[in-house]
């Protein structure tokens, strides 16, 4: 915060505090303390913060509220008291369901908030608040609701509207629009401290992306291409306010250090609310045994099979992976090892706890040669699971408490446009497939294997992959028309499934965005029942991309170029679409 308002020029600042596994910390901290349920790191940032952002009249805007939106804004206030600050506080409250979660169908769960959109926030900012904090608005909402307060936007307004969203959501993950987790990272110049992004949002709903002078990292079409990537699934991304249509989306450079986004289209947001929902699932406890040397596979068999019998009653839900992360004939006794983890989990702490990791310990004289764990026994954990369900719009009593305590009711959209569930909805870019059947879109046969190399697909294509809620979801794209005809027509479903065998008997969903010349592939189940339960060595999906790029294809010798000469996106913008569009500006940028 300190290097966002000490670098340059803001009209905003905000902030994005609520993952969906905060959500569950959150509520776990509630159930300790109903007071708490709010991100304690910003109130300690404002303690810090809060008197130079009010010197130089920059507006605060986050989400930190969590599930107590309405005590962090009364924390803020006695903060600026013992500081001597004169401030107007203001907060967004009424998406938190649960004391209605049963009779709304929504079960029994530890938390459940709807995500809210940006419009609560507006209301504030236009009643004066120099900080607004809210409980679960969705990623983008902090940056769309100052974009409507400043340029006076409706609900009618669905491409700005639609514009904004596309920017919030490039700039809701912090430095990943600035080179951080970006596929290309050894192209981008002094990432040790990538800077923040910055989205100067027009009052046509276009934006640039750009940064603070003189920090780290850069601002290219390729590391915002990364984020747009990042978390999606199809070309309309839904949000409450409005559907933005990400294959309409245009980029391109503005500049150095600077991408303009342009040419969204937005269509009525769908009728319902996504809600968040998160529940306690039980208790989880897990132990990793190295394995070194020789016979790593009868080794694994033999604790596998000793421990097994020691776990009479056995855990409702037993899980082992092994890793063969051994090497032969290794020079050191690391790369000579292997790790084979279990992972339990029982409604019971006492069948996950001591009895388990003391069993899996006893073995330690009467097992295999070498035996050896990561780290010493402990007690069961407990574990969250998250699913979303849906609400009506009207549902949530949006609340904008401005202020000066005036509670104003924010009435939903009464203009909506319904979304199939079915992927393959018409009007969706670009072609699916759960099965396989995809047909590559090309009037020209694909190269023979005479004219291909194997190398690996990140040779061309850089990703981006993350998760939601079970499923994850894979993004890659490449930065020059001929390398995107090969992928759009190479990389199918069956392809996908053959790369990472992990996805075989899963569902699949496959989506094209021509313009980004990119490819996303939703991963169902992938993740189990979400982030907090997970027991795959990458819970989060994170490095899903990178494994993808990592995999061996043959790849036309044609488009294959020496990686020491291979041109960046800021120095090359003609290597991405940059299909004219209308950016002529009519306000100035927020």
């Amino acid at each position: 915060m300190h290097e966002m308002l000490d670098g340059g020029e803001l009209d905003v600042l905000t902030g994005d505090y609520l993952a969906e596994l905060t959500m569950l910390i959150l509520g776990r901290d509630r159930l300790k303390d109903p007071t708490r349920g709010y991100a304690k790191t910003y109130l300690r940032q404002l303690e810090d913060c809060l008197g130079t952002a009010v010197e130089r009249g920059v507006t605060l805007v986050s989400n930190a509220g969590g599930l107590a939106p309405a005590r962090l804004a009364d924390e803020i206030r006695a903060l600026a008291d013992r500081l001597g600050i004169t401030v107007a506080v203001a907060h967004v409250e009424g998406d938190d369901l649960l004391d209605r979660a049963d009779a709304l169908g929504l079960g029994s769960p530890l938390t459940a908030n709807a995500y809210l959109g940006a419009f609560g926030v507006a209301r504030c900012l236009d009643a004066g608040a120099q900080v607004v904090v809210t409980g679960r608005v969705t990623d983008a909402s902090v940056v769309v609701g100052p974009a409507v307060a400043r340029f006076g936007w409706t609900r009618d307004d669905v491409d700005a509207l639609a514009g904004a969203v596309v920017a919030g959501h490039v700039i809701e993950c912090g430095t990943q629009a600035t080179g951080g987790n970006y596929s290309f990272f050894t192209e981008v110049p002094d990432l040790r401290r990538p800077g923040f992004p910055i989205a100067e949002i027009d009052a046509d709903g276009s934006s640039v992306i750009t940064k603070h002078p003189g920090t780290g990292g850069a601002v290219t079409i390729g590391t915002v291409t990364a984020q747009l990537m990042y978390e999606v699934t199809g070309p309309r991304y839904l949000g409450p306010d409005a559907t933005a249509r990400l294959d309409t989306v245009a980029l391109s450079d503005d500049g150095h250090d600077r991408v303009r986004i342009a040419g969204v289209r937005g269509e009525a947001p769908p009728p319902t609310l996504k809600v968040s929902r998160n529940t306690v699932g039980g208790f989880r406890n897990e132990t990793t045994f190295v394995l070194t040397g020789l016979d790593v596979d009868a080794k694994a068999a033999l604790v596998r099979a000793q421990l097994t019998d020691a776990l009479v009653p056995p855990p409702a839900q037993v899980e082992w992976t092994l890793a063969r992360t051994d090497h032969s004939d290794a020079d050191t006794e690391e790369a000579a090892s292997a790790l084979l983890r279990v992972v339990v989990r029982d409604p019971d702490p006492a069948v996950v706890g001591r009895r388990f990791s003391g069993a899996a310990i006893e073995l330690a004289l009467a097992s295999y040669p070498g035996f050896a764990v990561t780290a010493p026994p402990g007690n069961g954990s407990p574990y969250g699971v998250f699913e979303a369900g849906y609400v009506e719009q009207s549902v949530p009593e949006h609340t904008a408490v401005l202020p000066d305590g005036t509670r104003v009711a924010i009435p939903a959209p009464t203009v909506t446009t319904p979304v199939s569930d079915d992927p393959d909805v018409p009007g969706d870019a670009g072609a699916r497939s759960d099965t396989g059947d995809f047909v590559a879109r090309s009037d020209t046969a694909g190269p023979s294997e005479t004219d291909t190399v194997m190398l690996p697909l990140g040779t061309l294509a850089a990703a981006r992959s993350g998760d939601k809620g079970g499923d994850a979801n894979v993004g890659v794209w490449v930065r020059t028309d001929a390398e995107w005809e090969w992928l759009r027509g190479w990389l199918t479903v069956d392809a996908i499934r053959q790369l990472l065998p992990e996805t075989a008997t899963l569902t699949l969903h496959r989506y094209e965005f021509p313009n980004l010349r990119a490819i996303n592939v939703v991963v169902h189940g992938l993740l189990g029942a979400g982030v907090a339960s997970g027991a795959r060595f990458d819970p989060q999906a994170k490095g899903l991309g990178e494994w993808l790029r990592s995999r061996h294809v043959p790849i036309p010798r044609h488009l294959v170029r020496d990686p020491a000469a291979r041109d960046t996106t800021a120095q090359d913008p003609t290597a991405q679409d940059t299909t004219a569009q209308d950016t002529t500006t009519s306000g100035a940028p927020a």
